[in-house]
Order: structure tokens, then C-alpha cells, then sequence
């Protein structure tokens, strides 16, 4: 069954199915039961809230709000309603709960609601020009890119668990050339860039993708690759600030993967902060590129026509990059060659997601989304820096142009690299 705009109700059942699969996969395969409450990061909730918040989230936008249904448990729609971004870990001390819910109970609250959205795809009205919440179906389309990003939220936890307390799955072999690729700067036209998304031209953007909206960019060189572990080693070396993910044993570098601590590979890119970007731009003579330049070096193209993705007009798969589950960790930089740009420019999309020096903040005629009023707004604060592209762990869905994710410039947590630019 389908609606004015091609609403296909079979295939976005398939697509929170297949979600409801991996959080359960997350959940149950990689986490230890006795792990269920902890808190590996402080900044962040447990795993306990995420197994809840989900399902709740995922309640309240599309059952209660949208379609206007009666709770089904109140108290958890509630407790599990919002996550947290807290500057400090004093101010995150504050969300901090003296108990949980047994995780019989949060699992059962998950199934009833999942059939609940379930009999709502296939019988209730998805999409009504008359109310806010269904608007282009929005509240369908919200729900479940919600859960694709909270799986990311949840890996980076992972990452940070300890190894104990986590479980690798089958068949994961790391690759690591043992050498970075050398970084020949590529010359980038000065030309025009366009950002955000029009409101008609996709089935579903966040608040922050719009309006469409086209600028001016000034000629500048670009780091075809990333920078890489071993391109960052001799910044360390030099008393370079120190990524989270690094740890040294008996004199050798190590790296926190997924699921192990192995030898530092130094062909992979380095996962670091926006400062510890910066710093590393500064030390060598170049900054980190702005949103703007990265939209010029990743879609424009040196006969002026601009592309959907950095490879073309193709649907993102894993020849493009190391995105969707590819892998769980990075690859050595420039392994997917058919993912480069028209200018040449490797990894854009995948591997990491790509740091710029640009405040999170809104494009002229923003409007909060109905389903989630508070989803940006609250983090226009010049505090939180645009990212682009995608991490391995970035799901395909969210691969497109006018995507944009953001955190803190000193947040340590993000499968996050960067690459540099230089004036010209």
C-alpha cells in the first residue's frame, strides 16, 4: 500500500525490523549480561537506558503524538524519554539514577511496542498533510533513522566497555598496510557549494538539513587522505595532545578497537577531537576544512556540475566506502578507491566521520521539526562542530548530502578523523 509520495508500508516495516535486529544484536551479542548497568562512559547513560529509550522514543513520536494513542506504560515513556549531552561529568553526575528497571521488563516493554508500530504500519493512516507529526510521514521516517543513529551511540559505548565485559564476533580480521599513504595536497577550484536539502527533494531530512541553500567558495588545497595514525605518532612524538583511543604497553602503541586492543595500525585514520584537529592543522602549516569545503571537495566537480555522492549518482554500498556495517573499525585510508570524489579526494564518505571547523548552527529558514522540537535548537551554542560523511558504523540510510552530525570540540568518543587544508 502506498500514499500520494510513494509511502511503501512493507518496506519501512522491513526497515525497523531489520533496525529492532541489530539493536537486539548489540544488546545480546556483544554486551555481557552483567554489563547491562554500567556506564562506560560517564558521559552517557547505561546500556540499560538505551535498551529503553529506543522503544520508548519510538512510542511517544509515532503511537502517542502522531496518531494519538494512549500510553502504554507511562512511567517508562517517561524515564526513557530523552538522552543526555552534558559538558562535564559533574554536570552528567546529575542525570544519574539510584535504580533501573530489571531488563526482563525493559525487553518486554520493547516487544509490545514494536507490535504496537508494527500493526501501525500496516493499518494506521502514516502520512496526513493535516497534522504536523505526519507530514511527509515524518513520524515514521524519524523513528526509524532514530534507531539507525542510536546504534552508532551504542558502538562507541562499546568501544569504550571493558574488554571483559564484551563479546568479538566471529570472522573479524584487521588490515593494516604499516605505512601511510603520502598526502599530495589537490588544488580546489574556486566555485559554488550547495548545503542542506530542499524540503520536497527527499523523504525525510532532519530539522537541521534545510533550507537548500548555495555559497561561494574560495580556491584552496585539500589532503587527498586522511590523516593517519602514523602521520599523527610524530605529532604525539612532539607532545601533541594524546587521541583516547591510544594507550601504550611496554614502550609499543596500542589502539582500542570494537572489540580488542591491538598494535597501533598506522594506516588507519586517527579518531580524535575537533581540538586535537586543530592543534595537529596548526603544527603542520594548515587548518581543519569548514562544512562549506568539504560540500565543495566531496560533491562539486572541476567542470562545475555537482553530485548527489562524492562517487556519482550511485546508491551507497560498500565499494564506496567503510560505512554500514562494512566492518566494525576502520581500514587502512584510501581503500575504497570507488568512493573518491571528482577531484580525486578519498574517503569522504566512510572510515571515519569528517571533522570541520564549523559551529553547529542553523541554516537560514530553520524550523524545529514537529516530532522533535528540541532535536537541534538545543545544541545551537557554538560549542558543538559539524561533522560530515559517515564512521563504519554510520548506517547507509544516513548516507546523503545534506546529513549533518555534530559534537562537543573536545569530545573524545566519536569515530571521528579529519583531514587538512591549506590557503591558497
Amino acid at each position: 500500500m502506498s500514499t500520494r509520495t510513494g509511502l511503501d508500508r512493507a518496506s519501512l516495516a522491513e526497515r525497523y525490523r531489520q533496525n529492532r535486529r541489530r539493536s537486539a544484536q548489540i544488546f545480546t551479542s556483544f554486551i555481557a549480561p552483567q554489563a547491562y548497568e554500567v556506564r562506560p562512559i560517564p558521559l552517557r547513560h547505561p546500556f540499560v537506558f538505551y535498551d529503553g529509550h529506543i522503544p520508548a522514543f519510538t512510542y511517544n513520536k509515532l503511537i502517542k503524538e502522531a496518531l494519538g494513542k494512549p500510553s502504554l506504560d507511562a512511567a517508562y515513556e517517561v524515564l526513557f524519554e530523552r538522552g543526555i549531552d552534558p559538558a562535564s561529568i559533574d554536570e552528567a553526575q546529575k542525570h544519574t539514577k539510584s535504580a533501573w528497571p530489571e531488563r526482563a521488563l525493559v525487553e518486554a516493554y520493547g516487544r509490545d511496542v514494536e507490535a504496537a508500530v508494527l500493526d501501525a504500519f500496516a493499518n494506521a493512516t502514516l502520512e496526513d498533510p493535516a497534522n504536523p507529526y505526519l507530514v511527509r510521514a515524518q513520524a515514521v521516517y524519524n523513528v526509524i533513522e532514530h534507531e539507525q543513529m542510536h546504534h552508532e551511540t551504542l558502538l562507541y559505548i562499546v568501544n569504550q566497555l571493558d574488554e571483559a565485559l564484551k563479546r568479538k564476533p566471529v570472522g573479524i580480521v584487521h588490515h593494516d598496510t604499516g605505512t601511510p599513504i603520502r598526502n599530495e595536497p589537490i588544488e580546489i577550484s574556486a566555485g559554488f557549494a550547495t548545503l542542506g536539502a530542499s524540503r520536497t527533494a527527499i523523504p525525510f531530512g532532519w530539522d537541521n538539513e534545510f533550507d537548500e541553500h548555495t555559497v561561494s567558495v574560495g580556491r584552496f588545497a585539500i589532503d587527498p587522505h586522511n590523516i593517519s595514525n602514523g602521520d599523527y605518532l610524530r605529532f604525539v612524538a612532539e607532545g601533541g595532545p594524546l587521541p583516547a583511543f591510544w594507550s601504550e604497553h611496554n614502550g609499543a602503541w596500542m589502539l582500542r578497537t570494537m572489540f580488542e586492543t591491538i598494535a597501533l595500525p598506522l594506516s588507519w585514520p586517527v579518531y580524535v577531537t575537533n581540538d586535537q584537529a586543530a592543534a595537529y592543522a596548526r603544527w603542520s602549516n594548515a587548518r581543519v576544512m569548514t562544512e562549506a569545503e568539504y560540500h565543495r571537495a566531496a560533491f562539486g566537480s572541476p567542470s562545475g556540475e555537482e553530485r548527489p555522492h562524492p562517487w556519482g549518482t550511485a546508491r551507497p554500498s560498500v565499494e564506496h566506502g567503510n560505512f554500514g556495517f562494512k566492518r566494525y573499525d576502520p581500514e587502512p585510508i584510501g581503500s575504497s578507491p570507488a568512493g573518491r570524489s571528482a577531484w580525486g579526494v578519498h574517503d569522504l564518505v566512510g572510515n571515519g566521520w569528517e571533522w570541520t571547523a564549523t559551529p553547529f548552527a542553523p541554516f537560514d529558514g530553520f524550523e524545529p521539526m514537529a516530532t522533535y522540537p528540541p532535536y537541534s535548537r538545543e545544541f545551537f551554542d557554538g560549542k558543538h562542530f559539524v561533522m560530515k560523511g559517515a564512521s563504519p558504523v554510520t548506517h547507509a540510510d544516513l548516507v546523503r548530502r545534506s546529513l549533518r552530525n555534530w559534537f562537543y570540540r573536545d569530545y573524545p568518543f566519536m569515530f571521528a578523523t579529519f583531514r587538512r587544508v591549506y590557503d591558497r
